[in-house]
């Protein structure tokens, strides 16, 4: 466990340095939070049905998700990780005394980590002292905080499982850019980053809500802003914890499988 704990120190410390590059994240994201929340309010304006969320709880999910976008941004990839594979430089990092799959996996926790805690705290101080309603709320009650905390560690981890999987496809393919490519049109979509899901067709919901995507902020955000209840929080918890463990369980088998075929060719 130590030698783990050593790589997570290294690359999180090592991610802290780029702080102008964080910045310009944060003025990017309140640019595009903004801009999201004005093309929503003109919809809520001049629409003449009721929407599925109230405007505070979209408000609040979409600075949630500004706030946390270094976190669960589907299209950044460590691409140290797809060199070692297409160079050969991964028979280097065979020879270390670890898991191979447990250290790709906290070295991409990481990062993510990294990034997301030199630009969440400002964007959410600032969005907090915005003008009703187009500001961040606290959680309905104590108890949606609480599941909320647990819920975006289980979302974090499905991502970073699913992530892995796109590493692996790289063992089987000459180019990994078009599985990436595929892979982030597809969570973007379906994990409510482009559109939150209560607003997709209700006969599309269940099949969306089942999926794994929607497990990795949907679920966290719609907790926070307290859209759903505590018994659907729970089940949609529960549903996180499964597609964890499973997504998991299908990538050290794959990778595991995918070690046996390796060639690597040079001195």
């Amino acid at each position: 466990m130590k030698k783990y704990l050593s790589f997570f120190r290294i690359r999180f410390i090592a991610g802290l340095q780029y702080r102008a590059a964080a910045w310009a994240g944060i003025a990017t994201q309140f640019a595009w939070g903004g801009m999201t929340l004005l093309m929503f309010w003109a919809f809520y304006q001049n629409g003449e049905n009721s929407f599925p969320m109230t405007f505070p709880e979209l408000s609040s999910y979409i600075w949630m998700q500004q706030a946390f976008l270094a976190m669960f941004m589907a299209w950044f990839f460590d691409h140290e990780i797809f060199e070692s594979i297409t160079s050969g430089n991964i028979a280097y990092e065979l020879c270390r005394p670890c898991n191979i799959y447990s250290m790709w996996f906290i070295k991409n926790m990481a990062i993510r980590l990294s990034r997301m805690v030199l630009r969440c705290f400002p964007i959410l101080l600032v969005a907090a002292f915005l003008p009703a309603p187009f500001h961040i709320t606290l959680p309905p009650d104590w108890l949606s905080g609480v599941l909320f905390l647990v819920s975006i560690i289980l979302g974090f981890l499905v991502l970073i499982s699913f992530s892995m999987l796109i590493y692996i496809s790289a063992f089987y393919m000459i180019s990994s850019v078009g599985i990436r490519i595929l892979a982030t049109s597809v969570i973007e979509f379906f994990a409510g980053a482009v559109i939150p899901i209560p607003f997709f067709p209700e006969a599309l919901q269940p099949i969306m809500y089942a999926l794994p995507f929607a497990s990795m902020q949907n679920t966290p955000f719609l907790i926070y802003t307290g859209h759903i209840g505590e018994i659907k929080a729970l089940q949609s918890i529960a549903l996180q914890l499964i597609w964890f463990i499973a997504l998991m369980i299908a990538g050290r088998i794959l990778i595991k499988r995918a070690l046996k075929k390796i060639i690597v060719q040079g001195g």
